[in-house]
């Protein structure tokens, strides 16, 4: 896959069934574990507590969804269920601009704190996490069914709505 080192404008909206078979590929591609099939599109029930984002590059009409993050508010609680970006706009900001604003419209519907399980050894992922002003607060031993790795659980509390803001 291209890197893609200046991108369009990244633009963050809510998902639509349209976007399925994109977002679909962009797990298989960024996961030894996807999501199964037809995970997405339940989440997209209107019943459920979902919120799920697409990153898009206003730019690339070979890969417009470059981004994907699925959400639950839990009472007060924004658990992160996935957070994907393309290898080739990684280390762009769009992760950050993903999470920030789910954050962000999560906090709006109630959520002060942030819930997350990640994998003890994706470096680049608790950079992220960590640079955002998550904590580790427990270890989750063998969480991984595919090979059993440990997932470090992370909580963001409370969420510091003006710091999101100025993410993006």
């Amino acid at each position: 896959m291209t890197t893609h080192p200046n991108p369009g404008e990244i633009i963050v909206r809510l998902m639509t069934p349209a976007d399925l078979p994109q977002v679909e590929a962009l797990d298989q591609a960024c996961f030894s574990d996807p999501w199964p099939r037809g995970a997405f599109s339940y989440e997209l029930r209107p019943d459920s507590n979902s919120l799920c984002l697409v990153a898009r590059d206003s730019s690339s009409e070979q890969e417009p969804i470059v981004g994907v993050i699925v959400t639950w508010l839990i009472v007060d609680e924004v658990h992160i269920g996935t957070l994907a970006v393309s290898p080739g706009y990684r280390g762009l900001g769009v992760a950050r601009r993903l999470l920030a604003s789910a954050l962000l419209r999560a906090s709006k519907n109630g959520a002060v704190k942030s819930l997350l399980e990640v994998r003890a050894g994706n470096n680049q992922a608790l950079k992220l996490y960590f640079g955002m002003g998550y904590e580790a607060v427990g270890l989750r031993p063998g969480y991984y069914e595919n090979n059993h790795e440990d997932a470090l659980l992370l909580t963001l509390d409370p969420i510091d709505i003006r710091r999101m803001e100025a993410l993006i």
